[in-house]
C-alpha cells in the first residue's frame, strides 16, 4: 500500500531515492497561483542527515517498515541517550543528533515507542502528552487568569515554552509534545 502526500505525519517513515527517511516536519502549501504542494523536511535513517524536499500533492511512496519497540530512557551521557528494551531489557545508545528533536521532552524512567532498522534505533518517539516541572519563570501577578496572556516558562529539561500568567515555579504542567504547546496545569 503506498503513502500519499496527504498521509503525511511527523515520524512517518518512508522509502524515497532508495533510503529510508522519517518525516521530521511538513506543511502543506497553497500558493496564489500555481499548483498545491507539501514542504518537507526529511531525516535519513541511515546517515541522520536532514535534506529538505517539495512535493506534489498526491505523489506516492513506498513505506519503510521499521521494528516498533516499547523501551524506557535511562540517561544521557552528553554524546548518546541511553534506552533499554522493556521486553529483554537490551541498552541500546542513540546519538544526540539523530534524535535532536525530542530530546527536550526525555525524563528518565520515560517509556518511549523506539523504532529499529537493521536492529540500531533510529526514531524515538516520546509519548504524545508528558508532565514537566517549571523550575523558572516571572512571577504572577494577583489578579492573573487563565483568561489573560502568556509567558515563557523554562521547564526541568531545559525546554522553554509558553504558560498561562497564573503558572509558577514548582507546578507541574501537562505538555503536547507533538507541537510543544502547554494543555494544563497538572
Amino acid at each position: 500500500m503506498a503513502i500519499t502526500t496527504s498521509d503525511f505525519r511527523n515520524g512517518l517513515t518512508l522509502q524515497y531515492e532508495g533510503d529510508i527517511y522519517v518525516i521530521v516536519e511538513f506543511q502543506h502549501i497553497k500558493p496564489g497561483k500555481g499548483q498545491a504542494f507539501v514542504r518537507t523536511k526529511l531525516k535519513n535513517v541511515k546517515t541522520g542527515a536532514v535534506i529538505q524536499k517539495n512535493f506534489r500533492i498526491g505523489e506516492e511512496f513506498e513505506p519503510a517498515y521499521l521494528e516498533r519497540r516499547e523501551m524506557e530512557y535511562l540517561y544521557n551521557d552528553g554524546e548518546n541517550y541511553y534506552f533499554m528494551d522493556t521486553r529483554d531489557f537490551e541498552q541500546y545508545a542513540v546519538p544526540y543528533k539523530q534524535i535532536e528533536e525530542v530530546v527536550d521532552w526525555l525524563t528518565p524512567n520515560m517509556v518511549c515507542e523506539v523504532f529499529l532498522f537493521e536492529g540500531k534505533p533510529v526514531v524515538v518517539n516520546p509519548p504524545d502528552f508528558v508532565e514537566l516541572e517549571v523550575i523558572e519563570t516571572d512571577p504572577g501577578v494577583k489578579g492573573d487568569t487563565q483568561s489573560g496572556g502568556s509567558k515563557p516558562a523554562k521547564l526541568e529539561t531545559g525546554k522553554v515554552i509558553q504558560v498561562p500568567l497564573f503558572i509558577k515555579v514548582g507546578d507541574r504542567v501537562k505538555v503536547d509534545t507533538r507541537n510543544g504547546t502547554y494543555v494544563t496545569r497538572v
